[in-house]
């Protein structure tokens, strides 16, 4: 691909890292799709390994979209925009699909809780720092939360599945795919308080000095 031609086409919305944060959000309605057959409607095992594969593809183009856009400069509002909101979009209906699934239930429902209100706090608050010039960088433990989220669902995403899978190679460890899918989602769950202050504190900030200003 000629890198000028890309270069000259980074504000297009059909530019590849745009195209890439599409299948994203393309990827949703397949992931939820699978699990709704598999869970809801008692459908074969298999299909929780076609919804894994479908998320760790769509999370990959979540790291290959931006990798694009900054060797390529590619870097447009319309990408800014959309790219968070597509994740946003996978992981709340993955942890909707996974609850009603029964998957993520008793306690652990409030960890999911805690990841859905903080995406929301997030999107709110960038909303209002957007509009006040003011952008917040994304930090490294972010960058973790995020990872860590991601692994989470997809243990939970294989399920009995991936229990079923590792019971058949060491049977003494139970639903241990499962479980460990809990554990890393509360982990993001911490994450997820830690960062979500980090973003509020300055909004919190910002809003204290339009008002006095």
């Amino acid at each position: 691909m000629n890198i000028a031609t890309t270069k000259g086409n980074a504000r297009s919305s059909l530019s590849l890292p745009n195209i890439l944060t599409y299948a994203r959000i393309a990827a949703i309605p397949v992931v939820v799709g699978c699990i709704y057959a598999q869970a809801i409607m008692d459908g074969p095992l298999w299909l929780r390994w076609v919804a894994l594969a479908v998320f760790i593809a769509a999370a990959v183009t979540d790291f290959l979209d931006g990798y694009y856009a900054r060797i390529w400069d590619q870097h447009s509002a319309f990408g800014r925009m959309l790219d968070p909101i597509a994740d946003k979009l996978l992981v709340a209906s993955c942890l909707l699909m996974l609850a009603a699934d029964g998957i993520i239930h008793g306690w652990t429902l409030w960890a999911a809780i805690v990841i859905l209100c903080r995406e929301i706090l997030v999107s709110g608050l960038r909303e209002y720092l957007a509009a006040l010039r003011v952008s917040v960088p994304v930090t490294k433990l972010a960058k973790w939360k995020t990872t860590i989220q991601l692994i989470a669902i997809g243990f939970l995403l294989a399920g009995d599945a991936g229990d079923q899978l590792v019971g058949a190679v060491v049977p003494q460890l139970g639903p241990v795919v499962t479980q460990l899918g809990l554990l890393l989602l509360w982990i993001s769950a911490i994450f997820t308080i830690y960062t979500g202050w980090d973003y509020f504190r300055a909004g919190i900030h910002h809003l204290i000095e339009e008002d006095e200003g």
